[in-house]
């Protein structure tokens, strides 16, 4: 990855949260953006990125589906995965479901920056 910036796939229903992700990790890495789970893991696969930000309730395809789909994945099996929601008994499918890291809403900027950064240096 040297001279290049880790890519990041941000995968949200709702635009205004996929910004302040984007905003929060802003200069440091390259983004691709997903509105459902069913475009997360298509651009997922064309795009091969360093880490997922996956929110948990989202439409077609929710967040533990697509992880499920992710870790099933001979190529992106190891891909981390930052899930994100809303829902405290949530929490613990996703772990167990393979995630990297589970972040409750709301969290501020610098909370989903310290994640990925961390997360990424615990794959590097």
């Amino acid at each position: 990855m040297a001279g290049s910036l880790a890519t990041v796939l941000i995968c949200d229903d709702e635009p205004a949260l996929r910004e302040l992700i984007r905003v929060s990790l802003d200069g440091r890495f390259s983004f691709v953006e997903a509105h459902d789970g069913v475009e997360c893991l298509d651009l997922a696969r064309q795009s091969r990125p360093d880490l997922v930000v996956l929110d948990m309730m989202m439409p077609r395809l929710n967040g533990l589906e697509v992880l499920s789909e992710l870790r099933d994945d001979e190529q992106l099996a190891g891909t981390p995965v930052i899930v994100l929601t809303a829902q405290p008994a949530s929490q613990e499918d996703a772990s167990r479901g393979g995630a990297s890291r589970v972040m409750l809403k709301p969290f501020t900027p610098d909370e989903i920056s310290a994640a990925v950064e961390e997360v990424l240096a615990e794959t590097a």
